[in-house]
């Protein structure tokens, strides 16, 4: 089942195009890792699929009326810092607002699932901010939305935790929901993601397994860097090993 499908979506910034006629789908199952040197588009397309920002063309999820779409989709945006001083239980609860509160439970997975379990009565603002990452992680997990949208979803966190999200992520594809999330780290998606769009000047140039996203002629093109492949019994490896231009 398609959970979100863009046809020709395209955001500018006054004349210039900052996503520029981008199609693509995304199926129950699929971890998709949207990746792209700065200011190439990443963002801005999650947003502008969500009808977060101004666009042209088409998406689903603007096919859906508000209350419905907050059902469909769960978006974490880049934004880290809590400004409540309230639980951790309390914060991540927020994420069942669009089921009028209800489903204790889908708490209590949430903050197992991240490890938050022994945070849940300690005020969120007294935290770390790779922990308090985490808590707004987990609030769009208590959300139990067929997709999740999420904007750089482990910058900022420790390398464990960093391996951690993405492990909970892959997990979220393998029972059938769908991921999408931008991700700057390159061995981190191709190591986690079932598949790499990647995008460059608010185009989709490379969409499919990470291995032959991440080819010689595409990091070159798009990123100027030479990067080495392995794989490894748990799973492939990549790393960005020289600069070209």
């Amino acid at each position: 089942m398609t959970l979100l499908a863009l046809r020709d979506l395209t955001v500018r910034r006054g004349t210039c195009p900052v996503v520029d006629h981008v199609s693509l789908t995304v199926d129950e199952g699929e971890f998709v890792g949207l990746i792209g040197p700065n200011g190439a588009g990443k963002t801005t397309l999650l947003r502008g699929a969500l009808g977060l920002l101004p666009s042209l063309g088409q998406s689903s999820l603007l096919a859906l009326a508000p209350k419905a779409r907050a059902r469909a989709a769960a978006f974490l945006p880049q934004g880290r810092e809590i400004a409540w001083p309230v639980s951790v239980e309390t914060v991540v609860a927020l994420g069942r607002a669009p089921h009028l509160g209800q489903g204790t439970e889908a708490v209590d997975r949430a903050l197992t699932r991240m490890g938050l379990e022994p945070y849940r009565d300690r005020k969120a603002t007294e935290l770390s901010g790779g922990e308090q990452a985490r808590v707004l992680i987990a609030r769009a997990l208590a959300q139990e939305a067929p997709l999740l949208l999420a904007d750089e979803p482990v910058a900022g966190l420790d390398p464990e935790a960093q391996l951690r999200t993405m492990e909970v992520f892959a997990d979220l594809a393998a029972e059938g929901r769908g991921v999408v999330a931008s991700i700057h780290d390159l061995g981190l998606a191709a190591r986690a993601c079932t598949r790499l769009v990647l995008l460059h000047r608010g185009q989709v140039v490379a969409d499919g397994p990470p291995r032959q996203v991440l080819s010689e002629s595409n990091l070159a093109d798009v990123f100027g860097v030479r990067g080495f492949h392995a794989e490894t019994p748990d799973g492939p490896v990549f790393q960005p090993m020289g600069v070209l231009r």
